[in-house]
């Protein structure tokens, strides 16, 4: 019998998380957590992770004052945390890598995973080619075949099988999570954020951390205070747990998340999950979903693939929930201006995904202070989005 259970409360945040999983995955996700516990507390495996960050993935990656953004805007400082200058293009490296070196230790060769933007399958076939790891891509039609062509052009140059799924991210995910039932033992799921059953969140968070660590370190060090407020796009959640998770201790820092709108009033909340949303189990974690009238998921909506999932980090969920993290809406045409003022002012060309938080923090810095400080996680490069970027800003420029 293929029954779906909840087991034990670690890895739980407040009424969410936990991991709601067919009867087969219990034992394996808590083989998983024990090894996970083990290698966290191996000097070996950490010093390996911390050298992988230098050697491999380019870090510590810097935080850039954009002064002639913050000077556009007229207010507080904006600081940039460039995820977008580690290897791949984005911050989906610290996590693939964290996962690849895990099951490399654990001695399992096959590795799935999913992807929507294109930017986690182009870590993950990285990361797999470092280990020797065999590595299959589920992804679903609509960005296969659209939106991420040249990066799944990518991930087959690096090695990986890259599988069509009918659908969405979403779709690809219920396809990954059949070939692990399927497949139990011998096979590792490399999850893309930090979403679905415990242990995944917690890993991915604590993979992502570095983020934040090495942005705190480098603002102290440079300005001698903490910011005013952190600011991260939200899809998954992975890019923003990363960044917020060492400064939810300091009450005095704002932690904003900045949710996809889509095209505004017209795409009932876009891919605005916590803002929009309601809480609800998904591929195997209780959380924060987009529901349409009827109470049915409904599929995300937004010009940043990434941010197209309609779930979100169960942690994410309880600090919204508690209020330690706000959220903010961007629309797509507020997005693709502040990818544009990015470009245009500093010569950096951002995800549009990050765009979103870009948008968000020229917003705040308007509303402080020149002594006042926003960082933002520009957590991937624009490379990906070029073509998209240029095709909208036509079609906006046509409309006016």
């Amino acid at each position: 019998m293929n029954k779906v259970v909840s087991y034990h409360k670690v890895g739980t945040f407040g009424g969410f998380g936990g991991s709601y999983v067919p009867e087969l995955l219990v034992e394996p996700l808590k083989k998983l957590w024990e090894a996970y516990l083990a290698a966290k507390a191996d000097p070996v495996f950490v010093e390996e992770l911390q050298r992988l960050r230098i050697d491999y993935i380019g870090g510590p990656t810097p935080i850039y004052h954009a002064k002639q953004l913050s000077k556009l805007c007229g207010g507080a400082k904006i600081y940039l945390k460039r995820e977008d200058l580690a290897f791949t293009g984005s911050h989906k490296i610290n996590n693939a890598i964290g996962q690849a070196l895990l099951a490399s230790r654990l001695g399992i060769k096959r590795i799935i995973t999913t992807c929507c933007s294109g930017s986690h399958g182009i870590a993950a076939a990285a990361a797999c080619k470092k280990f020797a790891l065999d590595c299959t891509i589920y992804m679903g039609t609509k960005d296969l075949e659209h939106r991420a062509k040249l990066q799944v052009k990518l991930m087959k140059t690096l090695g990986a099988t890259v599988a069509p799924v009918d659908g969405n991210c979403a779709s690809a995910i219920d396809e990954a999570m059949r070939d692990l039932v399927a497949h139990v033992g011998s096979t590792y799921y490399m999850v893309a954020s930090a979403t679905g059953p415990h242990p995944f969140p917690t890993m991915v968070r604590d993979f992502q951390s570095v983020i934040g660590i090495e942005a705190r370190e480098q603002l102290l060090s440079k300005l001698d205070c903490l910011p005013n407020a952190v600011v991260a796009c939200v899809g998954g959640g992975s890019n923003a747990i990363g960044i917020f998770t060492p400064f939810i201790d300091d009450e005095e820092v704002r932690l904003v998340g900045v949710e996809g709108g889509g095209e505004g009033a017209n795409s009932a909340g876009g891919a605005a999950t916590l803002t929009c949303g309601a809480p609800g189990v998904l591929h195997g974690a209780r959380t924060y979903l987009l529901h349409d009238s009827t109470g049915q998921l409904r599929e995300a909506h937004s010009i940043g693939a990434g941010l197209e999932y309609p779930g979100v980090n169960p942690q994410l969920s309880f600090l919204y929930d508690t209020t330690r993290v706000t959220c903010e809406v961007v629309t797509d045409e507020d997005a693709l201006k502040a990818y544009n003022a990015l470009v245009s002012s500093e010569g950096i060309c951002p995800a549009l995904e990050a765009a979103h938080a870009v948008h968000h923090a020229m917003k705040l810095a308007r509303e402080m202070g020149p002594s006042e400080t926003v960082l933002v996680n520009l957590c991937g490069s624009g490379d990906k989005d070029t073509e998209l970027a240029e095709a909208a800003n036509d079609t906006q420029h046509l409309e006016r």
